[in-house]
């Protein structure tokens, strides 16, 4: 029985609001298919209404290895 093999094509990225500059939203993407970023229009809860978010361009720490301690 093959077990599936974890690739680390998909990222995790934050969607910052452009109105507001709250980060609201995580979503997953693959690096490989969409090297651009995400532009999504997702409801804002501040302001009560639809509004677009695009990719963070901040490294959230959650993508890297850290060393281990010896």
């Amino acid at each position: 029985m093959n077990m599936a093999k974890k690739n680390d094509k998909r990222k995790i990225v934050g969607l910052v609001c452009e109105e507001t500059g709250h980060r609201t939203y995580y979503t997953k993407k693959n690096t490989m298919n969409t090297p651009d970023k995400l532009e999504l229009r997702k409801y804002n809860p501040l302001l009560r209404r639809v509004t677009k978010y695009v990719e963070t361009s901040k490294s959230l720490g959650r993508n890297e290895v850290k060393a281990r301690k010896k």
